[in-house]
């Protein structure tokens, strides 16, 4: 039973911060936010974020108030389980566990945007809103690397190498954070 609350508590986190993540993610593409995909974004963050901004202002083409909502929505959730596991919470604790809980999730969105998107353009005819919101989303991203390595007889390894890179990343990064535990 308390597997099962746990599991529910974290997939619920974790779907909040993605969304909002997303939105974040959105506004640096200047993506299309006349998408489906991005409406369903934009009217769920909305209610926070709108009011967040009134306080905060956007820094250039960073939206402060996403990444600041992002940050407390890890930091909800690293409270939450701390309070559940040991009853009482840390605050240095807290805002380290929530950076690393950015960073974990902001590597798992992105890696899960690009494989959508490569299964996408498997089976799409190149005519889905989701694609051209995926392709907007990615393509700042795999371009430069089709400089370096052009499709090969049709096939484009872009989507391969960054894939390979983004774990690599990841490793990295989490070995350097863990160190610094």
């Amino acid at each position: 039973m308390n597997q099962a609350f746990f599991f529910l508590l974290d997939t619920i986190f974790t779907i909040v911060l993605m969304i909002v993540m997303l939105r974040l993610w959105l506004q640096l593409v200047r993506a299309d936010f006349y998408n489906p995909l991005s409406q369903f974004v934009v009217k769920a963050t909305n209610p926070l974020i709108i009011p967040l901004r009134r306080l905060i202002p956007s820094i250039g083409p960073l939206d402060t108030a996403s990444l600041l909502l992002a940050f407390f929505v890890a930091a909800a959730k690293v409270v939450t389980i701390q309070l559940l596991l040991a009853g009482q919470f840390n605050l240095a604790a807290t805002a380290f566990g929530a950076m690393m809980l950015l960073i974990k999730e902001a590597f798992s969105l992105l890696f899960w945007v690009i494989v959508i998107r490569a299964i996408m353009s498997w089976f799409s005819q190149g005519r889905n809103p989701m694609e051209h919101l995926l392709h907007q989303m990615t393509e700042p991203l795999l371009s430069p690397i089709r400089r370096v390595i052009p499709p090969i007889g049709g096939l484009d390894l872009s989507v391969l190498v960054l894939l390979v890179g983004l774990q690599f990343l990841q490793i990295l990064v989490q070995s350097l954070l863990s160190g610094l535990v």
